[in-house]
């Protein structure tokens, strides 16, 4: 299995079809003011195991990336922490935290949109998940939706920079 972007841009109908529903997931949480990222984790047949959305900032929780609670979700419902043959759609490269995650539910595969030059797990700054170092590994498939994907992050981050005000020097 390999741990690198396919190089397809845009994936399979059912890719992006699931892609889509995750980014439905990453605009409920920008919506509620998290970083809008969102996860579906379905299983071997395709069917929707969980879905989620960043709530790090509403759960006051530093693990409450969307992948994270998607995993934790699809793991409650079947009763069982492992996903073997699993897939993993999430709108960014998951970081290093998420790509641990997913090699310890032993998913089958991940499917992600934007890639995340600055944190990446999967291909941007480690290989979580193809470099041997851990116990198992998984198929990746990058890019899928990415301009949706980063378009979404990137709109998000500019409508916060620009709802800043800039810094002001303290009077003595």
């Amino acid at each position: 299995m390999a741990n690198t972007p396919s190089g397809a841009e845009d994936g399979s109908k059912l890719d992006c079809s699931l892609m889509e529903r995750a980014l439905v997931q990453a605009r409920l949480a920008a919506e509620a003011g998290e970083v809008p990222v969102g996860a579906v984790v379905v299983d071997a047949t395709g069917t929707i195991m969980a879905e989620a959305g960043n709530n790090c900032i509403g759960a006051s929780d530093p693990s409450g990336h969307a992948e994270m609670r998607a995993v934790r979700l699809a793991a409650l419902a079947i009763g069982n922490y492992r996903l073997p043959g699993a897939t993993v759609y999430v709108t960014l490269e998951p970081c290093a935290m998420c790509a641990t995650l997913l090699v310890h539910a032993r998913i089958g595969r991940l499917v992600y949109g934007a890639t995340d030059p600055k944190a990446g797990g999967i291909v941007s700054k480690y290989c979580i998940g193809s470099d041997g170092c851990l116990n198992h590994r998984f198929a990746v498939t990058g890019g899928v939706c990415a301009e949706q994907c980063s378009r979404l992050l990137q709109d998000f981050f500019r409508s916060r920079r620009s709802s800043t005000t800039p810094c002001q020097p303290l009077k003595a």
